[in-house]
């Protein structure tokens, strides 16, 4: 019975220190062994960190050199613009193009200036190249303006070198159309077209465009399509000048 007894100790004392030993093994051996497979997935952790930051590194950079490009543009037109300036005409108003019609994008547009800064309507708008348009209602911060490449627009125009007189009627942005008011016309491709001396709406002698092409069979007199010098669709910067239109 003793050595049964015996036995029987002997047995619960090895199942004690069995669990003992696992129970060291798990709480004291884990710490390394978990620290042992960082020390090995670290690597790849950091280079996929790396990537990652990579990656953003080069979509900040874009962005700022996307920005500088825009800057750069931007400084460009506006310094062209200013050239526009008259400075006697202490009266002329730097304006942002803040809004164009999607359905009508060469028809009108809104400057970013209206009657707070003194603009009425009537007052002309130049922008690089020439003649872009006139303004037709004003808020106390914007204003509208009629684009001369809008087809219900008319202008009074003359070509430069033969002063034969006609009006100008829009067609697109880039385009537009002269109608001449005699059939015998004296005119040729590349001739410059500027504002009529006999027009209402605008002072004259300012620059409109060129002819590029003339159509003798349109009708009682010729067509001429007129390219139009300043780049309607792409400015940005207009400059608002003082001008009473002769409605009378």
């Amino acid at each position: 019975m003793n050595r049964w007894q015996k036995r029987q100790n002997l047995k619960i004392v090895a199942g004690v220190a069995v669990l003992a030993i696992a129970w060291f093994l798990k709480y004291f051996q884990a710490a390394p062994i978990v620290e042992a497979h960082y020390l090995m997935s670290a690597p790849f952790q950091s280079q996929n960190q790396l990537k990652i930051e990579d990656r953003l590194t080069n979509a900040r950079i874009l962005e700022l050199e996307q920005r500088i490009t825009e800057l750069e543009q931007q400084n460009k037109q506006f310094t062209e613009l200013v050239k526009q300036v008259d400075t006697e005409q202490q009266s002329d108003v730097i304006a942002p193009i803040i809004s164009r019609s999607v359905d009508s994008w060469w028809n009108q547009v809104t400057l970013g200036k209206g009657s707070n800064e003194g603009i009425e309507p009537g007052y002309i708008v130049l922008g690089i190249g020439g003649i872009v348009g006139r303004v037709v209602s004003v808020t106390d911060h914007t204003s509208r303006v009629l684009l001369i490449s809008d087809p219900n627009s008319r202008v009074g125009v003359t070509v430069s070198r033969s002063r034969n007189l006609g009006y100008l009627r829009g067609k697109n942005s880039q385009t537009a159309v002269m109608q001449f008011f005699s059939k015998v016309t004296d005119v040729k491709e590349g001739d410059a077209i500027a504002t009529s001396p006999l027009g209402n709406l605008y002072p004259h002698g300012m620059t409109i465009g060129r002819v590029i092409s003339i159509d003798y069979d349109r009708g009682a007199a010729p067509e001429a399509e007129i390219q139009l010098t300043a780049p309607i669709d792409l400015l940005e910067w207009v400059v608002i000048r003082p001008f009473k239109p002769k409605l009378g």
